[in-house]
């Protein structure tokens, strides 16, 4: 998110966090937060832990939002607000449902 002009930081989070407001109004907001780190830490099946690979991409995960809504074009939808309000490009995955979660 380096292209944002340091003064326009505060105006970018007031944004984004209007859009999360948005989407709990809703009822579709499940949870979101920031990545703190890029590199992954991997842990092992026997425990071991170990540096997970830099990611030789220069793209950046920054963050990720996960709603629950009824079809893959309403969250095209949302994610285009997302993208908006923080000025940055949003990737659109969708996430398995799990009875026993």
């Amino acid at each position: 998110m380096d292209h944002i002009p340091a003064a326009d930081w505060p105006a970018v989070g007031e944004a984004a966090h209007q859009v999360v407001r948005e989407a709990k109004a809703a009822g579709i907001w499940i949870f979101g937060g920031g990545i703190e780190r890029q590199q992954a830490t991997i842990v092992a099946t026997d425990g071991g832990i170990t540096p997970g690979p830099v990611p030789e991409t220069k793209a950046v995960v920054g963050g990720f939002s996960i709603i629950e809504v009824a079809t893959r074009e309403e969250a095209l939808a949302w994610a285009a607000k997302i993208a908006a309000s923080c000025r940055c490009a949003q990737e659109v995955r969708e996430i398995m449902f799990d009875p026993e979660s």
